[in-house]
């Protein structure tokens, strides 16, 4: 292996972009001038977000050319097309696993092991978080390192990896910060959290109807809003994922909306049923929502806190599966705890749980959204209601399946 080369911000993000098309689109691959700005600027899988111009991509492609780190090329056929094919990999001697694991961390920046594992799905299948970190350690352990763990921080979960082809900003110790590792709820996979999330709402189905199944009427903000989602239907179908006990979706048909609710927990849909007999309640998972029986798609889809324990790397998949099924101009109105942080509770509403419950950013959020093929978005957020005894953020985004 070389000496590491020393990469600035537009080096990592042009490199990393031709590492991660060279895998998941081969049949396009190398990237035209115009396919690499747009592969360096899409707004899903990349932190930040960037907007290069052709000139910059152009002009930093022929530096790392100079490095030995890029070649460009002519197009095989058809036009004398210039086209960019990156040697990085090559430059480093690196192993499949190693390349993809690199390709994140030059896209997203520092990452834990859980966060890595799913985000490096389409470039290299590890078996379980515990391979991801025997190969971190394999690279750290390199006559000349390629990643180094951080110091745990404040509030992470999780240590956390970064690469050491650029220098390493460290906040100092003790200073407050805002990483987490919102992918570490699925360490253990995605099918035992869903067990998790299952077992603790039907434990608690009872006790948390009596709560909150009135709650609506001192949230004016969340009326407002759910009005709204009422008008907008014009009498179309709405359905809610995540229905809970039922008196969201409630609301809506009271308003005149031709509303269901489906529920992953039985013993939630269960107390829906019961407390709102003339409402339609199913169980059922929102990642399988299909259309409704007598229309072509849902004239509004609502996930009200029902995306709270997906992991950062699923909601690309979770909100496409709410899209799908939308008719031209239906809504898709999501409402979500906001921060960066992930809760563990051990105890809610008497019960002993083992449930965690994601803060998720709402810049990312609203990128996926936007991502997913909506326009017309708008979010919203406010801050905790402490006489109800609330202690998080609360963001609520609407937007709108183009006509």
């Amino acid at each position: 292996m070389s000496e590491l080369p020393v990469l600035d911000a537009t080096d990592r993000r042009i490199l990393g972009a031709l590492l991660e098309k060279q895998t998941t689109v081969p049949a396009t691959y190398p990237l035209t001038a115009n396919a690499l700005v747009s592969a360096c600027n899409q707004s899903n899988n990349r932190d930040p977000v960037t907007d290069l111009d052709l000139p910059t991509v152009e002009q930093t492609a022929r530096s790392l050319k100079e490095r030995g780190l890029l070649r460009i090329v002519w197009a095989p056929t058809g036009r004398r097309t210039l086209k960019y094919h990156q040697v990085l990999d090559e430059h480093l001697g690196l192993d499949p696993d190693e390349r993809a694991i690199l390709t994140v961390l030059l896209l997203r920046g520092e990452q834990a092991p859980g966060e890595l594992r799913t985000r490096t799905e389409r470039l290299h299948p590890f078996a379980d978080r515990h391979e991801v970190e025997e190969c971190l350690a394999r690279m750290a352990q390199r006559a000349e390192p390629l990643v180094r763990e951080l110091e745990r921080r404040p509030g992470q979960q999780d240590a956390r990896w970064v690469h050491l082809l650029a220098p390493v900003d460290e906040q100092p110790t003790g200073s407050p910060s805002v990483a987490v590792d919102r992918d570490a709820v699925i360490a253990e996979g995605g099918e035992a959290r869903d067990t998790r999330v299952r077992a603790t709402y039907d434990a608690v189905a009872t006790a948390y109807a009596d709560q909150l199944a009135d709650e609506l009427a001192g949230l004016p903000f969340e009326t407002w809003l759910l009005d709204r989602v009422a008008t907008a239907s014009a009498g179309g179908p709405v359905i809610e994922v995540g229905s809970g006990p039922g008196h969201v979706t409630a609301h809506l048909a009271a308003l005149g909306a031709d509303a269901t609710g489906i529920d992953l927990s039985p013993a939630m849909v269960d107390e829906a049923r019961r407390r709102f007999p003339d409402v339609g309640f199913e169980v059922d998972d929102l990642r399988r929502l299909g259309r409704p029986p007598t229309s072509a798609g849902w004239a509004a889809v609502l996930g009200w806190y029902s995306l709270i324990h997906l992991a950062a790397s699923e909601l690309p998949a979770a909100i496409a599966a709410l899209t799908r099924p939308l008719a031209p101009g239906g809504w898709l109105v999501l409402a979500m705890h906001a921060g960066s942080e992930v809760r563990h509770l051990g105890e809610w509403f008497g019960r002993d749980v083992d449930l965690d419950v994601v803060l998720h950013d709402p810049a990312q959020v609203v990128r996926t959204v936007e991502a997913a093929g909506l326009v017309d978005v708008e979010w919203y957020l406010r801050g905790p209601l402490t006489g109800r005894g609330e202690t998080t953020d609360r963001l609520y985004v609407l937007a709108r399946r183009p006509d």
